[in-house]
């Protein structure tokens, strides 16, 4: 099995696909499967440090969103509040249609329209939506270095691409939800994520600023898109180009904190919180979400008008969208093999991947740093995975 997934992962490395891989698959909290190939870069040849720091984008989004569950038992807020109760800004949306019309917004943003990508938000890069030009020249996702209240209240002067409730699209709602955490609570994000998960998990390694000692273990990020850009008709060639995201990613700000993308981590550290996700529970039985919630969060709350999912030209049969990202519904829809009945989590930008197989206890995470890659690393690795177990 081990030398299934380490020759899928290795093969892409030799063909110079992607510069380090790592990962590690769990069965019930044991390791059953792990390992490292290539490079911290690939041209200088420099091996993949221990506890190799990596930008793990929308990776971010399912821990935001497990935050906001242990918020919601705790009485800080409720799947039905309005965004407006703790963001007045967003109390008067407009609707911008395709034809160029714009009406009133006919229902209030609630914080499960967030969670679930129903808010009618959208992205910078996503082909085909009237108001990712908008996000664009307001260069939402691409300047890291704007204070999050403040990226907030530019969205907020954005109109929607439709009417909360009415559509899914992925967009940059945990954004906005974090924001609207930092309200409800009086507290930063990064405090927050800290003092409620990272301290308990013990992921020491999960921050939005890196230390000058975790600076030198972050992995090179290659690509040929930006966070913002807009993706071309046709792809780029998939090559080994070094990317600096400095200005939407920034490495030691003290201010730089999102919802949706922005978190650095570790393997070791992501593979703490996919454990927490089969049960609730630390390694030492403190519970962290009870196990109502987590069967709350798991199913799928997207109607069926509204399937399949899809972020841009990329669809995802199949699935559907729980509170914290993608389950499967219908294996029969599926385009991978491994697909299995209520699997769930999420992927990253930079080609990160985890998730979660909780009929089989499995969990696996997967780590490099390539944008806009042409190559689908992550499914051919669990297929292998699968295939030899």
């Amino acid at each position: 099995m081990s030398n299934a997934v380490h020759k899928v992962a290795q093969q892409y490395v030799n063909d110079a696909k992607f510069s380090g891989i790592e990962w590690q698959i769990e069965k019930a909290g044991q390791t059953v499967n792990s390992g490292a190939c290539g490079y911290a870069n690939a041209k200088l040849q420099t091996e993949i440090p221990q506890q190799a720091i990596y930008r793990i984008y929308s990776m971010s989004k399912p821990i935001i969103s497990v935050l906001a569950m242990m918020l919601i038992e705790r009485g800080k807020l409720h799947l039905y509040d309005a965004v407006a109760r703790f963001d007045p800004r967003f109390k008067d949306m407009k609707m911008l249609f395709p034809n160029g019309s714009v009406e009133q917004a006919r229902t209030h943003i609630t914080v499960q329209h967030l969670l679930t990508h129903q808010a009618g938000f959208s992205y910078d890069f996503l082909l085909g939506c009237p108001i990712a030009a908008y996000y664009r020249a307001s260069e939402i996702s691409v300047d890291g270095h704007r204070d999050l209240d403040e990226m907030i209240g530019v969205l907020s002067e954005l109109p929607l691409a439709f009417h909360p409730g009415d559509d899914w699209r992925y967009s940059v709602a945990t954004d906005v939800l974090a924001h609207v955490l930092e309200r409800a609570t009086n507290r930063r994000i990064d405090y927050l994520l800290k003092s409620y998960i990272f301290d308990s998990l013990g992921m020491n390694e999960t921050t939005f600023r890196l230390s000058d000692a975790q600076l030198g273990r972050l992995m090179t990020l290659y690509g040929r898109q930006t966070l913002g850009d807009l993706p071309p008709l046709r792809r780029f060639e998939h090559r080994l180009e070094e990317q600096d995201p400095s200005r939407s990613h920034p490495t030691q700000s003290n201010d730089f904190r999102r919802g949706g993308f922005g978190l650095y981590s570790t393997l070791s550290d992501y593979c703490r919180f996919s454990r927490m996700l089969l049960n609730g529970k630390t390694l030492d039985d403190q519970v962290l979400l009870s196990p109502t919630s987590l069967e709350m969060m798991h199913g799928n709350r997207i109607p069926d008008q509204n399937l399949p999912l899809r972020i841009g030209d990329s669809p995802l049969p199949g699935y559907g969208w729980n509170l914290t990202g993608r389950v499967m519904m219908d294996t029969s829809k599926a385009l991978f093999p491994h697909a299995t009945l209520n699997e769930f989590g999420w992927a990253g930008a930079a080609s990160t991947f985890f998730w979660i197989d909780p009929n089989n206890q499995i969990t696996g995470v997967i780590m490099t740093q390539f944008i806009g890659s042409n190559y689908l690393l992550a499914d051919d690795m669990i297929t292998a995975f699968y295939a030899a177990s």
